[in-house]
């Protein structure tokens, strides 16, 4: 009965707790970040077509006797292109970046990751 009663105390503090510092599992990016399949509420301008590319060798966990097992791709590495991505966009005076593509390959000996965007500006509203 102890047991239930520490447990039950346990679980009425957990639910009241709130973290000193937010939590935030989404990047922050210097402009707007949207996906070939979102549209901002908002008119814009467009300012110019991005693209970046990046390419990492393929490493040794990636093989098993000569084959490749996994795929390189990760989170990280397209949250950290996108960073580059945005950061570009801001001086190029962009509020946004629309209508953005993600596209991974491999080869024998690389991951490659290549990311398309249009850097835009938003109008400013009457």
């Amino acid at each position: 009965m102890r047991k239930i009663l520490i447990a039950g105390l346990l679980a009425g503090l957990t639910g009241c707790f709130r973290p000193a510092i937010p939590i935030s599992t989404q990047p922050n990016y210097p402009v707007d970040v949207f996906y070939e399949n979102q549209r901002p509420d908002r008119s814009f301008e467009e300012l110019q077509k991005l693209e970046m590319t990046q390419e990492t060798l393929v490493t040794s966990r990636q093989m098993e006797s000569g084959r490749m097992i996994s795929r390189g791709n990760n989170m990280q590495d397209k949250e950290l292109l996108l960073a580059k991505m945005s950061m570009e966009a801001k001086k190029l005076g962009a509020t946004a970046l629309v209508n953005i593509k993600y596209t991974y390959y491999t080869t024998a000996t690389v991951n490659g990751y290549t990311l398309t965007a249009t850097a835009v500006r938003y109008r400013q509203e009457n």
